[in-house]
């Protein structure tokens, strides 16, 4: 019987959080519709391999995994998952994302009950409870990267007018059409993902899922959050990787600015993100910050090329 949802997770290392994201989706939060769960792993060390072989074992042709030999990033791994599933639906879920009672559920009843939407999102928390608004966020553009080079999204956060990819002050408490879905959290029909032939593998890591929902409202789609889909969302971390995970999102952004605006937008936008930068590094001066996040961004702006032309090898985890 063909399963209603595969669900895709792309694991690179973490196993703690691995093995929650299995535990829930496989049994705590087990979803009533039939769920297909496949796994590809992006040449994890032992600890987290362990955990899968010891899942692949325990769910008895629930849960397929694939092993790739090396980092192959998020967006071919989710095509190549997505490729090996048969489920009417795809769902895009990270690996240290905890999915709560109903949330597959709730998502396919969103999707069947707004066809038109194409792409479907959920609501992240914290470990806390407290949100996470990285469930979605606005598109990006020259005004919303101006307040980040100016600092005003900062002085600012959550304002609609200075901050807007934030979505001003919206708790995901409701149902809306948004103009980006994130790749945490993220399902669509299998008759969409075709259409958009999946993820563009240009993205390495991050970007990826903006450049999929602007494709879908490219045709006639309009992405959605629905509040009924919970998912705990792993968020935080030292301050070594969060200047790791800034320059993974800096290159995202980079590359999107590059292959969906016009070139002299694209050149605008991505010396507005250099200038962003630029501010945050002098802040972290006059701090003197020891473990600076901003201030390598701006000593090796190879990030600015995009992915396209900073193919590097990093973590494929979120």
């Amino acid at each position: 019987m063909t399963p209603e949802v595969t669900v895709v997770v792309v694991t690179h290392n973490g196993p703690e959080w691995v093995e929650r994201c299995l535990q829930a989706l496989l049994v705590d939060a087990r979803p009533a519709v039939r769920t297909e769960v496949v796994v590809v792993d992006s040449a994890s060390d032992a600890p987290t391999r362990e955990v899968l072989a010891r899942w692949a074992a325990r769910a008895l042709g629930e849960l397929r995994v694939e092993l790739a030999e090396e980092n192959i990033g998020f967006a071919r791994g989710c095509n190549l998952g997505a490729a090996l599933g048969t489920g009417r639906r795809v769902l895009l879920l990270n690996p240290d994302a905890v999915v709560q009672v109903g949330a597959v559920d709730a998502l396919v009843a969103a999707l069947d009950a707004d066809p038109a939407a194409g792409v479907m999102g959920g609501r992240t928390v914290r470990p806390d409870g407290r949100l996470d608004p990285s469930s979605c966020w606005g598109a990006p553009s020259l005004w919303s990267w101006l307040c980040f080079a100016t600092g005003l999204s900062a002085a600012f956060k959550g304002s609609r007018v200075f901050d807007p990819e934030s979505l001003g002050g919206w708790q995901r408490d409701t149902y809306r059409h948004v103009p980006v879905v994130t790749g945490c959290l993220l399902m669509t029909t299998r008759e969409t993902w075709d259409r958009l032939a999946g993820l563009d593998t240009d993205y390495f890591m991050y970007g990826e899922d903006a450049d999929l929902s602007l494709r879908a409202a490219e045709l006639g789609l309009h992405p959605a959050i629905t509040p009924d889909a919970v998912a705990v969302h792993a968020v935080g971390a030292s301050s070594s990787r969060k200047a790791h995970k800034v320059r993974l999102l800096m290159t995202g952004k980079a590359t999107l600015a590059r292959k969906r605006w016009p070139a002299w937008k694209a050149r605008a936008g991505v010396g507005l993100l250099l200038a962003g930068a630029a501010l945050r590094a002098a802040g972290e001066r006059v701090r003197a910050s020891g473990d600076p996040v901003w201030r390598p961004l701006v000593a090796d702006r190879s990030w600015t090329a995009g992915w396209t032309g900073t193919p590097a090898p990093v973590p494929a985890s979120r």
